[in-house]
């Protein structure tokens, strides 16, 4: 099983307090930093792109 690789924002800087982000061949997982051992969003690629799309506008 490959690794997950964990991003969070720039914006973010230091701070704990937010939202990462890791993608693989079939999905865009989304976590809490808090809680990473915690539950995960797991979305298609293009529900991210279309999510993306909706916040930046």
């Amino acid at each position: 099983m490959p690794t997950i690789r964990w991003r969070k924002s720039s914006h973010s800087g230091d701070s704990s307090n937010c939202v990462e982000t890791a993608t693989t061949p079939t999905a865009v997982l989304v976590r809490d930093s808090k809680t990473t051992p915690g539950l995960r969003l797991d979305v298609s690629p293009t529900t991210w792109v279309a999510f993306l799309a909706y916040v930046t506008n």
